[in-house]
């Protein structure tokens, strides 16, 4: 069987989906292609998804800006993807589009990957900052696994309640900032640091906790601001990109029911991203 598979979104023309996917082909053996498939904001969507369903696609990725829009259009949704009320992965299997998200599992992925001696202490305290999509979808993985010592921080606190139903997992940046020896784990999940900001930091980290692990969900730049900062505090620290191949990972098993071997891939794309 060739699988045809892709991704849509916009813009999209410089996305690394293509070169990941085609780097699990080649690892598995197994015969496809994916091709990035734009669509323009300007366009109507509905006749583009009508465009989509005549490809006979087997599967497809879905970015920004139509991770929400989607949903109208799938015939199904997985748990997770209910849960965060956003898909990144449509399965087009015996005539049904099912929609998926493999944001928050494929993150989870690659920091234990990198940290799996986290797996074995679910008594980890957690710290999430921010309160969009990608938050969303790592506290629900997180919880799924097993950890429940999470806390939300974000600029408004009226948005972190979208994630949590209580005020008690909570605060505010400044309050995270004050707090920081508080937790084992903290997660950057905002565009914060994202280039042409590349100098900019949600917070300061000089109250880290001494073995805290310290991630950021950005990738361009590969060392932001927030992560200079926790390294050169000389703290373990946890790279945007490998969530990119990890969520990635999950979506090509959804596919085709093997999931893809990573090794050196995280180093590969280091060198892309660094030209």
């Amino acid at each position: 069987m060739s699988y045809t598979l892709g991704l849509i979104g916009y813009p999209i023309k410089h996305s690394l989906s293509p070169w990941i996917h085609t780097q699990f082909f080649e690892r598995t053996n197994i015969d496809g292609s994916y091709s990035i498939m734009e669509i323009r904001t300007e366009k109507n969507f509905l006749e583009e998804i009508k465009k989509l369903k005549a490809q006979e696609l087997n599967g497809f990725n879905v970015t920004v800006p139509y991770k929400e829009k989607i949903l109208a259009y799938l015939d199904e949704l997985d748990d997770q993807a209910k849960k965060i009320g956003a898909v990144n992965t449509v399965l087009c299997k015996s005539g049904k589009w099912i929609g998926y998200n493999t944001d928050g599992i494929g993150y989870l992925r690659s920091l234990l990957s990198k940290f799996p001696e986290l797996a074995n202490d679910k008594e980890k305290r957690i710290l999430i900052l921010g309160a969009g999509g990608a938050a969303k979808g790592i506290y629900h993985a997180l919880i799924h696994h097993g950890f429940h010592d999470i806390m939300i921080a974000n600029r408004s606190i009226e948005k972190a309640k979208n994630i949590l139903n209580t005020n008690e997992r909570i605060m505010t940046l400044q309050e995270a900032e004050g707090q920081l020896e508080a937790f084992d784990v903290i997660i950057q999940t905002t565009s914060v640091g994202m280039k042409p900001n590349h100098d900019k930091s949600i917070i300061s980290l000089h109250r880290l906790k001494e073995k805290a692990v310290v991630s950021d969900i950005v990738y361009q730049p590969l060392m932001t601001s927030f992560l200079q900062q926790a390294k050169s505090l000389h703290r373990s620290i946890h790279f945007g990109h490998t969530m990119l191949l990890y969520q990635a990972q999950y979506a090509f098993e959804i596919w085709t029911g093997e999931q893809p071997n990573m090794k050196n891939m995280d180093e590969a794309l280091q060198k892309i991203l660094e030209g």
